[in-house]
């Protein structure tokens, strides 16, 4: 397990390191080779000139049209790797939520984080998305970032795929999922996100459900979970038969990413 995680950044979120977890039968995830963040609309210079030495060749951009064209990414100068994204919307949130006067701003957000995790492993987008993810992580050489806007949910949910078929324990693919809790640039999220936020639900976000709307909670990965494997029996057969999991993709994943 590498110690720190998390590469010291001033206008980009939770950008760290997801290996370095043991997997099952005496290995580890490689480290250096996979990296995981939220956008880079406010990176600074000094991000970048951090990020370099990285030698990132490929860009998994979980957001949709939308999201891209409002917060365009900077990229380190001289950047000639492949950055994939969907041609379309890959939103899960939902629409719209009444707000109802008696429900607390926390009970609010977390509900709206549970309906997103309600929504994505039915969304065909996204379907889409993790299994272009997993295949260039399988064919590419070099290190990969995979991001959305935030880099705590789609980004979140993909990065427990893997780390999952590399033979990761539940518990570390939870324990990763977590992470995103402890990154040290919580306030670069909220200074991008909350303003927006609290202008359409027309209130403020005490601390607490700013956490919740702004982090992760272990039952927000229940959710996606549960329902994945309802839907298939379980969830690597949710992998096999919704992101085209087989075992050859399986294998080459692992032979890639396990020491």
């Amino acid at each position: 397990m590498i110690r720190d995680p998390f590469l010291k950044t001033q206008g980009i979120h939770n950008f760290r390191d997801y290996g370095g977890w043991a997997t099952k039968g005496g290995g580890a995830v490689r480290t250096g080779l996979l990296f995981r963040s939220g956008h880079h609309v406010g990176a600074t210079d000094a991000d970048l000139a951090a990020i370099a030495p990285l030698d990132i060749h490929t860009v998994i951009d979980l957001r949709g049209e939308s999201e891209r064209s409002a917060n365009p990414c900077r990229r380190v100068e001289g950047f000639d790797g492949e950055v994939l994204f969907y041609e379309g919307e890959t939103t899960s949130s939902p629409p719209h939520m009444d707000i109802d006067p008696e429900m607390s701003a926390g009970d609010f957000a977390r509900q709206r984080m549970l309906a997103v995790y309600t929504r994505m492993p039915d969304n065909p987008a996204m379907i889409d998305m993790f299994g272009r993810y997993l295949n260039i992580l399988a064919n590419r050489d070099g290190a990969s970032l995979v991001h959305c806007y935030a880099g705590k949910d789609r980004t979140g949910v993909a990065a427990t795929m893997l780390l999952h078929i590399l033979g990761v324990s539940e518990e570390n693919q939870r324990r990763e999922f977590l992470r995103t809790n402890d990154s040290p640039t919580f306030e670069v999220l909220a200074r991008q996100s909350l303003p927006g936020i609290e202008a359409r639900l027309g209130r403020k976000l005490d601390d607490s459900a700013a956490k919740d709307l702004l982090g992760v909670r272990e039952e927000y990965l229940d959710r996606f979970l549960e329902i994945a494997s309802d839907r298939h029996g379980s969830f690597d057969g949710y992998l096999e038969q919704a992101i085209g999991v087989d075992e050859a993709l399986r294998e080459a994943l692992i032979t890639r990413f396990v020491t």
